[in-house]
């Protein structure tokens, strides 16, 4: 059976939609902010983390909307809420947040995240109504926050379910959004780009397909009937660059109840591909939503979330792995420990 989407697990039950509606509408409570948190000991799907030199600090967020800092990536102080959505837009008073990002661009920091408004049908797939979710953006002036609408109150279109945004200034000079429309309304799911404004207030032209879920040559699901088929799923797509200049992009999908990490490269050297799938996964199993990152000592590494289903419920913590870039395609290192 195919995986069902990631439920996040830094928020309490309100926040990840697990309370009644009725309840959602209540606005949950300022998370408790806590000390010198060991990183293996953070619950968190989804994490991105930031490395930002004007404050030499990281910020690590992912779903659930909240932001831990630390100074080493050992010891971590959080969790602080920073997004603040327009209550009366789209989202309603109380969305979730999945898969946030946060990225410096001229002068100022740009929130990238899904929000899902479970209020809200936007279609009927299979007799399965699919409520409101589209990744969008927010804008900030320094790294922690507070996040406010950065511009149009839509990105992409209302009746598009898409999810796991990202952020790429491709070799044209103009700043682009990565995301995923879901496989649960297009039944084959997909990474595409669209054009953002030049301030990212808004999106401008039409979206491009960059490659869907059954390109991958190891995902994996079992149908109900006949023989096993390509997975369905895209999740997490993050675009970096080698020192060769070779373009490539982590996602994420499943080979059967195993949660895989894997990696495309670009044939033209920009967002427009054509994308060529790696034949194998990159990582061990049951880890995957990557995104890598560069410390402040200059070490290159990838920090994403392992993931057990511990009796129908996700386990998610963030790990890191060193990362070797220096030749034309990545190779993934050993396990690092801060």
């Amino acid at each position: 059976m195919l995986p069902t989407r990631k439920l996040p697990t830094t928020l309490a039950l309100l926040s990840v939609g697990l309370l009644p509606l009725a309840a959602q509408a209540q606005k949950p409570a300022p998370p408790a902010v806590r000390q010198n948190v060991p990183i293996d000991s953070i619950r968190l799907s989804d994490p991105f983390i930031l490395a930002d030199q004007r404050t030499h600090t990281y910020y690590m967020t992912g779903t659930g909307g909240l932001l831990w800092q630390s100074k080493d990536l050992r010891r971590w102080t959080g969790p602080t809420q920073i997004a603040q959505p327009d209550p009366t837009s789209w989202m309603g008073p109380n969305p979730m947040i999945w898969a946030a990002e946060i990225h410096p661009y001229q002068g100022k920091y740009y929130y990238i995240a899904t929000f899902t408004n479970r209020a809200l049908t936007i279609d009927t797939v299979a007799g399965k109504p699919l409520e409101r979710r589209a990744s969008h953006i927010l804008v900030s002036a320094q790294p922690a926050g507070p996040y406010r609408p950065a511009g149009d109150a839509t990105y992409l279109p209302a009746n598009k379910s898409t999810l796991d945004g990202s952020f790429w200034v491709d070799k044209d000079k103009k700043p682009y959004l990565l995301y995923c429309h879901e496989w649960v309304q297009n039944q084959d799911g997909t990474v595409e780009k669209i054009e953002l404004k030049p301030d990212l207030s808004g999106t401008t032209g039409p979206a491009q397909i960059l490659f869907r879920a059954s390109a991958a040559p190891w995902s994996r699901e079992n149908p109900r009937s006949g023989p096993a088929r390509p997975n369905k799923v895209t999740d997490g797509p993050w675009v970096f660059q080698t020192k060769t200049g070779k373009l490539g992009m982590l996602w994420t999908s499943w080979i059967y109840d195993v949660y895989t990490q894997g990696v495309a490269y670009s044939a033209s050297g920009t967002l427009a591909g054509p994308w060529r799938q790696e034949p194998q996964p990159i990582t061990p199993p049951n880890y995957g939503h990557a995104m890598l990152f560069r410390t402040f000592e200059g070490k290159q590494l990838m920090v994403l979330h392992s993931h057990q289903d511990i009796n129908g419920r996700y386990h998610r913590v963030p790990h890191f792995f060193e990362v070797d870039l220096s030749g034309d395609k990545l190779v993934l290192g050993k396990a690092y420990r801060p």
